[in-house]
């Protein structure tokens, strides 16, 4: 019996973090800790597709670390590495505004991530 290769998954983001993740740039991905990622793991393949478009960009998992909150994450795994054009802060509010209270309190993913070839 052979192993076939993890699904590839699919995952929107605003045009800013995609245009960063599409560059390089941003090598560090804020999720809520759905249950639909609770299996996600290093060697995963996600598709990001930039929200209202059909561009997209494969990157590899490198590393899923889960936190008890997004300050936590941003301190744990570098602001810079989630979004190296904004402050700490600015960050913060940025997440907060996306994920809501009671969606944070489910606990936060970092997701390191690194892109697969030149697309």
């Amino acid at each position: 019996m052979t192993d076939s290769p993890a699904p590839v998954r699919q995952l929107s983001l605003h045009r800013r973090y995609f245009d960063l993740v599409a560059a390089g740039a941003k090598t560090v991905e804020v999720r809520v800790k759905y249950p639909r990622l609770a299996d996600l793991a290093a060697g995963d393949t996600i598709r990001f597709r930039a929200n209202g478009t059909d561009e997209t960009c494969d990157v590899r998992v490198r590393r899923v670390t889960e936190y008890p909150d997004f300050e936590s994450l941003l301190d744990g795994a570098g602001f810079p590495n989630v979004n190296p054009t904004a402050t700490r802060s600015q960050q913060l509010a940025d997440i907060r505004a996306i994920y809501p209270p009671e969606k944070e309190a489910l606990g936060a993913l970092a997701i390191e991530i690194e892109r697969i070839g030149d697309q």
